[in-house]
C-alpha cells in the first residue's frame, strides 16, 4: 500500500491564509517594537507579545482567530500612533 507524502495534519486554503494573516500581524508588531527608545519597554512589549502569541497557538474556531487578528492589529495601529508622538 502507498503512503502518502501529505503530513497527517493539511491545512485547508482557509487555515493557511489565516495563518499567513497571524505571522504577518506578529513580524508587524515585532518591528514595531524595535522602534521602542527605552530597552526595558522593549523587552516588555517583546515578551508581551510573543507570551500572547503563544497563549492563542491553540486556538482553532475561525471566528475567534478572526477576532483577534483584528484586535491585534487595533493593538500594532496604538503602538505605531504612540511611536510617531514620541517622536515628533
Amino acid at each position: 500500500m502507498a503512503s502518502s507524502r501529505l503530513p497527517p495534519t493539511v491545512l485547508t486554503l482557509k487555515q493557511f491564509m489565516r495563518r499567513q494573516q497571524v505571522l504577518l500581524l506578529y513580524r508587524k508588531i515585532l518591528r514595531a517594537i524595535r522602534q521602542v527608545p527605552s530597552d526595558s519597554d522593549r523587552k516588555y512589549l517583546q515578551d508581551w507579545a510573543r507570551e500572547e502569541f503563544k497563549r492563542n497557538k491553540s486556538a482553532t474556531e475561525e471566528d475567534t482567530i478572526r477576532m483577534m487578528i483584528t484586535q491585534g492589529n487595533m493593538q500594532l495601529k496604538e503602538l505605531e500612533r504612540t511611536l510617531a508622538l514620541a517622536k515628533s
